[in-house]
């Protein structure tokens, strides 16, 4: 018996799919790429900003993982390990935890970065590439490997570089300026 792959025409197509399953798929070119799991030590790490932010923020602000961005270019979609959502996005992903392109972006997104080169180009300038398209004030990368954390904020429709921060660093954020969070505090996290 041979099996058919899927092919979707649009992203609404995409979008009324289910497997019945929880797996994360991206959309490129039509077709489904499965989401690999994270790393435990990305998880921990990515946990222990959504705890810090939870306490920050109304915590149904703070979407981990499994919440989906309609972006343009391919994958259709990306999952960041953390986003900070508009008051206006609680109601709206009520049904269904995705950003479309036609809403409002969110605050901030952050991306740990998993091993290997392809994964660092993937964060480092294709996701980087995406969320700006999308308007997303601030865009974290999170590297384990370098052990530093790199705040991009948006400014005239270019991410450019708040600072890289390691070590003892305070975090620094133009969005979340009540933040109190050192980038070894972060990595500790993943250990």
């Amino acid at each position: 018996m041979t099996q058919t792959k899927l092919r979707f025409l649009s992203f609404d197509e995409y979008l009324s799919f289910d497997d019945g399953t929880d797996t994360l798929y991206e959309l490129f070119n039509g077709e489904l790429i499965e989401v690999p799991p994270e790393s435990g030590e990305n998880v921990e790490i990515a946990t222990f900003l959504l705890l810090h932010f939870a306490q920050l923020l109304d915590f149904r602000r703070v979407r981990g993982h499994g919440l989906e961005l309609e972006v343009r270019g391919e994958p259709r979609n990306r999952y960041p390990d953390l986003t900070i959502l508009q008051t206006e996005h609680i109601e709206q992903l009520r049904r269904r935890n995705t950003i479309r392109l036609s809403m409002v972006p969110p605050l901030l997104v952050v991306e740990v970065v998993s091993p290997g080169e392809l994964q660092r180009d993937r964060d480092y300038v294709a996701k980087r590439s995406q969320y700006q398209d999308l308007g997303i004030p601030e865009y974290w990368i999170v590297d384990p490997q370098a052990q530093t954390v790199t705040v991009l904020e948006l400014q005239a429709g270019v991410y450019g570089e708040v600072g890289v921060w390691g070590g003892g660093d305070r975090l620094v954020s133009a969005t979340f300026t009540e933040l109190d969070l050192k980038a070894e505090q972060v990595f500790a996290a993943g250990q």
